[in-house]
């Protein structure tokens, strides 16, 4: 019979159970057909995203060149936009593009995070089904209809309200206003797409506070916690990342809705921070306003538009991604 030492000197591989009995065996399995392939799809299906991203940037960028190489940086500080004279530049729709996803934040953060609450952790069983539904009805919803209704319905009775917000509190810069004309504001503008950023942020919210550990639910309990200390301790702790992802995925849809904000804003090329007073604009709705009528330089020059647009997008999804990876939640949520 083969002692240890007989094997160690006959050159066969060791066994790193002779080395050290108590270690952990290494165990390796070759992986099958089915994994090989899932693996190169998966891989492939990246690899095409982030190439179709690319090209996208390398499309605008290419498109962009002739005004870029025209304006340099003024392209960023220069707020007129007449291509044809070369006085042309972003400032003014870059600040209202800004301020009206600020102003679409402002009031969506905090509504769909009391919604996802609700339904994830308050809504009886028999009713959270139906509120899940509705949610997801309000994302599938066209944004022209969200135009139509913010400049039809919304507008005629929010003025009041916007009256009333430079009338109490005009002291505060973005309230003050120059003019009594309240309407076609970045206000308005920046409520509606509040209704549609919503959804989106309510159902990210919700689906990152229902995967909470019921471990350490029941913990919090056995420890004579009330819910709401429980959601305290727990549940919002937890989803951090999710508020943060939903948040943020939210602001993307804000600063590149179109339809909505061109039907309500009356163009503007003034950068204004008066968020109440008429007149507003945004790089989206530019695009959309002066693409069928521009010549070839004025289309160089909505590239250029949409190419900032576009970075401006990655570097907040970027952000979002970083803060989301390093949160406890951040394998339940996708930017």
């Amino acid at each position: 019979m083969s002692t240890i030492s007989d094997l160690l000197a006959s050159g066969e591989p060791e066994d790193p159970l002779l080395d050290d009995p108590d270690g952990p065996r290494t165990i390796s399995a070759e992986p099958s057909r089915v994994d090989r392939v899932f693996r190169g799809t998966s891989a492939l299906a990246a690899f095409i995203v982030l190439g179709l991203m690319s090209f996208i940037g390398l499309f605008l960028l290419w498109k962009a060149l002739p005004a870029l190489r025209r304006t340099g940086f003024g392209f960023l500080t220069e707020q007129r936009w007449l291509p044809d004279t070369g006085h042309f530049g972003i400032r003014a729709v870059l600040v209202g593009t800004i301020e009206i996803g600020l102003v679409a934040l402002v009031i969506a953060l905090p509504a769909s995070f009391a919604a996802a609450l609700y339904i994830s952790e308050y809504a009886p069983r028999r009713l959270r089904g139906t509120l899940i539904s509705v949610v997801d009805l309000m994302a599938a919803v066209p944004s022209i209809v969200y135009g139509l209704w913010g400049l039809i319905f919304l507008q005629p009775h929010i003025i009041s309200l916007s009256r009333w917000l430079s009338d109490h509190l005009g002291w505060i810069p973005i309230f003050k206003t120059d003019r009594p004309d309240f309407t076609s504001s970045t206000f308005i503008a920046g409520v509606v797409v509040s209704l549609m950023v919503m959804p989106i942020s309510c159902s990210i919210m919700r689906e990152v506070f229902s995967q909470a550990p019921p471990g350490e639910r029941e913990g919090a309990y056995a420890l004579g916690s009330t819910q709401w200390g429980m959601i305290r301790t727990v549940v919002l702790p937890w989803g951090k990342g999710g508020i943060v992802g939903g948040t943020m995925l939210g602001l993307g849809r804000a600063l590149g809705e179109t339809i909505a904000v061109y039907l309500i804003i009356s163009p503007s090329f003034i950068t204004s921070i008066h968020i109440l007073q008429g007149g507003s604009n945004s790089i989206s709705a530019l695009i959309a306003l002066r693409y069928s009528e521009s010549s070839t330089f004025g289309l160089s020059g909505l590239m250029a538009a949409g190419l900032v647009l576009f970075i401006l997008t990655l570097i907040i999804n970027s952000l979002a991604s970083i803060v989301v990876s390093r949160s406890r939640s951040g394998s339940a949520v996708e930017i």
